[in-house]
């Protein structure tokens, strides 16, 4: 079976009208934004799609500002997922978290007290209403339950939920996780991922590995 065009920016066709589904888009092909990074393949719903799909996303994303957010390949990210990244963060180290400079054109320039980017890695699920907060950085591989609140770090094929996230389970054993991070299928060839869908879906790793490129 061939992969979605990740060209496409409404990959998913509605039956039995055959007209693209408004709600599901490629990121990439519909964010263009200096500040924020997405691979191919990934993909975001809405039951109520955005004009634009970055302030929906990352409200807090400024053009020009001092961190990146950064989203894999193959990544799913369900309805009321938010980024609150680094540039709405107060200091934290004074008496005050009153941000006095940000009404100050001369300062608040240069004013940006938490510069961390927030990384999500490949193949990673984000559940309906998550919320990733500044500087998390998300492994391969993971699941963010539904409603969580995420931060830190969060390991490769972790199963993650609450407020505050916490990892509940790891999808496979370790053995398991290291070899599918040596495998890294999600920077295969298209026509390579296409053929491995079967091995993909079932969970056959004896098959994915027969398949991985020399």
């Amino acid at each position: 079976m061939p992969l979605p065009d990740p060209s496409l920016r409404n990959p998913i066709i509605l039956l039995p009208d055959g007209q693209p589904h408004a709600g599901t888009v490629m990121l990439n092909r519909a964010i263009d934004h200096p500040n924020m990074q997405v691979g191919a393949f990934t993909y975001a719903s809405d039951f109520d799609p955005p004009q634009d799909w970055a302030s929906h996303l990352a409200p807090y994303l400024f053009p020009g500002a001092r961190e990146r957010l950064v989203i894999g390949r193959f990544c799913q990210i369900a309805h009321g997922v938010r980024f609150i990244t680094a540039s709405a963060n107060h200091a934290q180290d004074g008496i005050s978290c009153y941000p006095f400079p940000v009404f100050d054109p001369e300062e608040m320039a240069g004013f940006q007290p938490d510069t961390r980017d927030t990384i999500v890695g490949h193949d990673v699920w984000i559940g309906y209403g998550a919320l990733v907060l500044p500087g998390a950085q998300i492994g391969d591989g993971a699941i963010i339950g539904a409603g969580a609140v995420v931060r830190g770090k969060i390991p490769p094929y972790a199963v993650v939920t609450g407020n505050p996230s916490a990892v509940q389970r790891y999808r496979f054993p370790k053995p398991q996780i290291a070899r599918l991070l040596a495998l890294k299928w999600w920077h295969w060839p298209a026509e390579l991922i296409a053929r491995a869908e079967p091995a993909l879906l079932s969970g056959d790793l004896d098959m994915l590995e027969s398949l991985a490129p020399d």
